[in-house]
């Protein structure tokens, strides 16, 4: 045998050793795989009927915002109405209700003013004319 022959055949040692070295970590592997693959099936089974329920659920939440859409905007109509009755109310009676008011504020402090002023006049004792 012949130092070539004896270094050939070294190295096919070598590599049965690697080649059963690799075999366990191999195997695992593939089993790994099969797991994952299983997982994966399983995982897209279950999803038909998530995406299905997801779709019912966005259907149920677009009609309820239509509903809050049509609420809204009666709402919006409602404080339109308001404002512009509330402008009328401002525009025909405010001025004159303001202008009443204020007269019958005056009336009243006036009136208050000379029952006071009597009340004093009627407390006072009497001065005697004459008396320097």
């Amino acid at each position: 045998m012949t130092l070539g022959q004896l270094a050939a055949l070294i190295a096919a040692g070598a590599f049965v050793v690697l080649v059963v070295l690799l075999v366990r970590p191999l195997y695992k592997l593939g089993r790994t795989l099969d797991e994952a693959t299983i997982a994966i099936r399983k995982a897209h089974e279950n999803t038909d009927p998530l995406l299905l329920g997801a779709n019912e659920t966005i259907t149920h939440v677009n009609t309820q915002l239509e509903r809050v859409d049509g609420i809204t905007a009666n709402a919006q109509a409602v404080s339109g109405n308001v404002s512009a009755l509330s402008s009328v109310f401002t525009a025909t009676l405010g001025s004159p209700l303001v202008k009443t008011a204020a007269l019958s504020y005056g009336i009243t402090k006036a009136i208050k003013a000379r029952r006071k002023k009597k009340e004093e006049k009627a407390a006072r004792p009497a001065r005697r004319r004459g008396r320097k």
